[in-house]
């Protein structure tokens, strides 16, 4: 075949492609695809969706290079929904090559994906113009519908292609596979937000975590350090120990938070000497205990032997993404983190023998905690009820709407939790009318048992004492 002659069937393939994607019959007269059309259709997906990826960060990148090995399963579904629909019907009848098909889906997916794409990056970073306050949403709804066009258009063509009732199916059954696989395991990111050059601002751009033999042995040391550090209570005074606890380490908005609420416990609560700080971050990878369910549970352990349990207090404050079931979301990659649960901490409360506490849980859906937690002398806040989102947890979030009201604004005009959650509840309301939070409001709750109010009234008359 002349150079020329092989042009016109490249050509003439991703014609019928483009036509496919708009639900339009294929003209097939009988040409072949052939390996070389299809590897380069693949490489131009992963091209642009690498570009796509680029364009998602803002400033120097620095590539990722195992990430390119990524995501293939999309891929091998792809091929298989190609060959169940092109099978040769019983009948004789023949329908094009498995090649020509795999050629027409890879078409459909940079056809429509790298439109949908180029809108889902231009509404992330700039947001949606009619509604500015719905921007962190628009960007999901153009990739669902994207998704969806994808998915309908690929189901057409395979019910086209695909003579006989099992093969269509099956086809079309691999093609939901192949959705579903774009949307549970999507490939990582080719590109990391390059580091800041050493003391230049910037410590929400820094570069890929490496886990190496000195971060580990740091680590150890830091995690030992900060717990035998913990002061042992002072006979007669009413004491706050405070735990704080970030583990979702792509979101720079929950160290912040850790860090904010931490201050405000130092200023406000005298917790110098026992405040732990559990938190999973890039920046602070080798000096800082990590926020594992494991150290949560030691660090619970270890207050609970150095106060005295009859008279002081321990703090607990959780902020990350939650679960409608409850689950508070952990990621620290490379290491692999279990999400932490009510129960969990409901049972190391009890086995170290706590009997009073103040749990904060700043997160989505986190009212779901309260019935697991409750208990006497427990006092429990969340940042949403059981059925609503929180708000304030995105990328470009300064804090959270709940710890910015409660910590950084009232509990720096008051000691009592209680009067600050209550304080907090309209200013939060109002923010998120003023953001355009649509699922309604996050409605913050809280629960106190009585047997812990005459311990906190305690500790404030403690604190205000001239």
């Amino acid at each position: 075949m002349t150079g020329l002659a092989r042009a016109a069937g490249v050509g003439q393939v991703l014609r019928e492609g483009l036509r496919t994607v708009v639900f339009m019959n294929p003209r097939w007269g009988g040409g072949a695809a052939g390996p070389g059309v299809v590897l380069g259709l693949v490489a131009a997906g992963v091209l642009l969706g690498a570009g796509l990826a680029r364009l998602q960060i803002d400033g120097p990148a620095d590539p990722v290079y195992w990430a390119w090995g990524t995501g293939w399963l999309s891929t091998v579904l792809l091929v298989l929904a190609g060959w169940l629909a092109t099978r040769r019907g019983r009948d004789g009848t023949t329908t094009p090559d498995a090649a020509t098909a795999l050629s027409w889906f890879l078409v459909q997916s940079i056809a429509i994906g790298v439109p949908v794409g180029v809108g889902h990056v231009a509404l992330g970073r700039f947001g949606f113009p009619p509604a500015p306050a719905h921007a962190d949403k628009m960007p999901w709804v153009v990739l669902g519908a994207g998704l969806l066009w994808q998915f309908v258009a690929a189901s057409v063509l395979a019910a086209r292609l695909a003579p006989r009732g099992v093969s269509r199916l099956a086809a079309i059954g691999v093609l939901l596979a192949y959705g579903a696989a774009g949307v549970w395991f999507p490939p990582s990111s080719p590109w990391y937000p390059s580091a800041p050059e050493p003391g230049e601002a910037g410590d929400d751009l820094p570069g890929p975590p490496k886990l190496t033999q000195e971060v580990m042995e740091s680590q150890s040391r830091h995690l030992v350090a900060a717990l035998d550090g913990v002061l042992p209570q002072r006979p007669g005074v009413t004491e706050l120990y405070a735990i704080t606890f970030a583990p979702y380490a792509e979101e720079d908005v929950f160290s912040r938070e850790v860090k904010m609420v931490g201050g405000v416990l130092r200023e406000r609560f005298d917790t110098d000497g026992r405040l732990l700080n559990l938190q999973n971050h890039r920046t602070t990878m080798g000096d800082v205990p990590w926020a594992t369910p494991l150290n949560l549970q030691r660090a619970i352990g270890r207050m609970a032997e150095r106060m005295d349990r009859d008279e002081d207090i321990l703090f607990i404050h959780l902020t990350s993404h939650g679960a409608r079931e409850g689950h508070l979301a952990a990621r620290f990659f490379p290491l692999s983190v279990d999400d932490v649960t009510p129960q969990q901490v409901r049972q190391w409360l009890d086995d170290a023998g706590v009997r009073y506490s103040v749990i904060s849980i700043s997160a989505c859906f986190s009212g779901s905690w309260i019935p697991q937690l409750q208990a006497p002398g427990t006092l429990v806040m969340t940042a949403a009820d059981a059925t609503h989102t929180s708000y304030g947890c995105g990328r470009k979030s300064e804090l959270t709407f709940f710890g910015r009201a409660v910590y950084d604004e009232q509990l720096r005009q008051t000691r009592s939790f209680e009067a600050a959650h209550a304080a907090a509840l309209p200013v939060i309301d109002r923010r998120e009318k003023e953001a355009g939070k649509t699922d309604g409001p996050s409605s913050p709750q809280i629960w106190v048992s009585p047997d812990i109010r005459p311990r906190l009234d305690a500790l404030v008359r403690r604190l205000d004492a001239p």
